[in-house]
C-alpha cells in the first residue's frame, strides 16, 4: 500500500479550479517530487493533505488514513514546511522548537534530544540558542524546517524549501532531505526549481494548470522526452 495515495482530488474557489482530478502515490522510502510553476496548484494540493483546506471532491490517505475521517491522525504522521516560515522573533530557535515540541507532546527529555539532533543536522549549533529575530532568511528557513520535523513525523512536505536561501544554506536544506529519506516514511518536496528535484527525487508529478501532465520516475521521463535535463522534459511537456 503507498504511504500516500491522493485520489481525484480536486479544489474549486467560486468560478476557478485549482486543482483539478489530481492523483498519485507516494511509496515508501522515496524522495517525491511536486514540480510545476507558480500558480500550478502546487500549494493547495499540499494544503488539503494537511488538512488546512477540504477538497471539493477526491481524497487523500496518508498511511491508510483519510484526510477528511481521520484528519488528527493524518497530522500526527505528516511534518509540513510552507512558504510561510513564520517563527516567533522573541525566542530563541531552541525556545521556538520547545514550544512546538511540547504541543506535539515530546517528553523533556526526548525533546532536547530532537532539538540537538536536528541543530546538528541543520548545522544550526552556533546559532540555536540566539533570539529569531536576529536570524538571516537561511537560518529562520532552518529552523522553520526544524519545527515541522521536531515529532519526527514519518511523512515531510517541503513547499519550496531552498526558496532565498544562498548556496551554502540551500546545500544543508538539501542534504537533510536526503537524510530524511528512510523506510517506513517518506520526503515530498513542491518546487519549481527543477535542478532540486532532479538532484533529489526518485519520481516526480508534474503539474500544470491544476492538473497532471507526467508522474513518472525522472530518468524515465528524460528517456520518454529524449531530454538530458529535468527542465528541458518541464519545458516541452508545458508546451505542448
Amino acid at each position: 500500500m503507498p504511504i500516500l495515495s491522493v485520489k481525484n482530488l480536486t479544489k474549486e474557489f467560486k468560478n476557478f479550479k485549482a486543482v483539478d482530478g489530481v492523483s498519485f502515490d507516494v511509496e515508501e522510502g522515496e524522495i517525491f517530487g511536486l514540480l510545476g510553476p507558480n500558480g500550478a496548484g502546487k500549494t493547495t494540493i499540499i494544503r488539503i493533505i494537511a488538512t488546512v483546506l477540504a477538497p471539493t471532491k477526491g481524497t487523500a490517505e496518508v498511511l491508510g488514513f483519510d484526510i477528511i475521517k481521520d484528519a488528527e491522525e493524518v497530522r500526527k504522521n505528516i511534518g509540513v514546511l510552507t512558504t510561510d516560515i513564520g517563527v516567533y522573533e522573541r525566542f530563541s530557535g531552541r525556545e521556538n522548537l520547545r514550544y512546538f515540541g511540547e504541543l506535539y507532546g515530546l517528553s523533556k527529555e526526548a525533546l532536547e534530544e530532537r532539538i540537538n539532533e536536528l541543530a546538528n543536522l541543520l548545522e544550526m549549533r552556533d546559532f540555536v540558542d540566539r533570539k529569531a529575530g536576529k536570524y538571516s532568511t537561511g537560518m529562520k528557513q532552518k529552523l522553520a524546517i526544524a519545527r515541522s520535523v521536531i515529532h519526527d513525523p514519518k511523512i515531510l512536505i517541503f513547499d519550496e524549501p531552498t526558496a532565498g536561501l544562498d548556496v551554502l544554506a540551500s546545500q544543508t536544506v538539501l542534504n537533510f532531505m536526503r537524510q530524511s529519506k528512510k523506510p517506513g516514511g517518506c520526503v515530498i518536496i513542491s518546487t519549481h526549481q527543477m535542478h532540486d528535484a532532479e538532484k533529489l527525487c526518485d519520481r516526480v508529478v508534474i503539474i500544470h494548470k491544476g492538473k497532471v501532465i507526467a508522474n513518472d520516475a525522472v530518468e524515465a521521463l528524460k528517456s520518454k522526452t529524449s531530454s538530458d535535463y529535468l527542465e528541458d522534459v518541464f519545458m516541452k511537456l508545458v508546451r505542448k
